[in-house]
């Protein structure tokens, strides 16, 4: 197993280096949110080879490949596609702002890029233990799936919505409500959450892997209590038009039928 766990370090490493080198040509922080899901791609990618010729069962293998590989493949493109043309993200420039000077390289790497790597690392270990299980569970591996395509879903739907909404210029200043916004105020992240459990569960069918619960309760509670919601709801008050109505009817996180007006 420590084979495995340093084999995801290095491709955790090499992603973050890349985002790294990325982000200064581009003079902006914000692209590691691009490299992101692509690390755990690459964790992916690497247990995968890895575990090629071993004992580990071609099933259980195939399912985590795909399913991260689809989760992050999808996310990356749709960050990607949303910050093309735009400038730091407001986060990131709070992050950076008493770090400026010929020491902003090393204050970058240490509060932004280390940070980044060693959660990445941390999370993605469902995947590096479960790419190993020899004997998995398959009704675990039928239900993680199930429960990774609905939060995959749910989060594409979410993405797709909003991203059609925010490009109309009629929009602009005016909140979401409508579609799987009325029914979440944040569908987007609870999808990830979901599917990040459906991905937990097929890797812990092979037994092993139930050892590192801890990675999807982090994953969930950065969502929903740190870097996800809070931030963001923040901003929104502040800038969206009826955005405290909206709040009053609509459920934070998971989804249920809104309140009447």
């Amino acid at each position: 197993m420590l084979p495995g766990l340093l084999l995801s370090l290095v491709a955790v490493v090499a992603t973050i280096v890349v985002a790294f080198v990325v982000g200064r040509v581009r003079h902006r922080y914000r692209d590691i949110d691009v490299f992101w899901p692509l690390g755990f791609v690459a964790v992916a990618i690497t247990g995968f080879l890895a575990t090629a010729g071993s004992e580990a069962e071609t099933l259980q293998r195939f399912l985590l490949l795909a399913t991260v590989t689809l989760w992050g493949g999808r996310l990356a493109t749709h960050l990607a596609w949303r910050s093309r043309g735009q400038g730091e993200d407001p986060r990131y420039t709070a992050i950076m702002r008493s770090s400026q000077g010929p020491g902003e390289p090393w204050a970058a790497i240490r509060k932004v890029y280390a940070l980044q790597a060693a959660l990445l690392w941390f999370v993605s270990l469902p995947i590096t233990v479960g790419m190993r299980a020899e004997h998995p569970v398959l009704i675990l591996q039928i239900a993680g799936t199930v429960i990774w395509f609905l939060g995959w879903a749910i989060e594409g739907a979410a993405d797709k919505q909003l991203t059609d909404f925010l490009a109309d210029p009629a929009n602009r200043g005016r909140v979401l409500d409508s579609g799987v916004w009325a029914w979440s105020r944040h569908p987007n992240y609870f999808g990830d959450a979901t599917a990040w459990w459906g991905m937990f569960l097929i890797a812990a069918a092979g037994g092993w892997a139930m050892l590192t619960v801890a990675s999807p309760v982090l994953m969930t509670w950065l969502l929903t209590s740190v870097s996800g919601k809070p931030m963001l709801e923040h901003r929104l008050h502040r800038s969206r038009e009826g955005y405290d109505e909206y709040v009053a009817r609509t459920p934070g996180f998971v989804p249920r039928r809104p309140r009447r007006s």
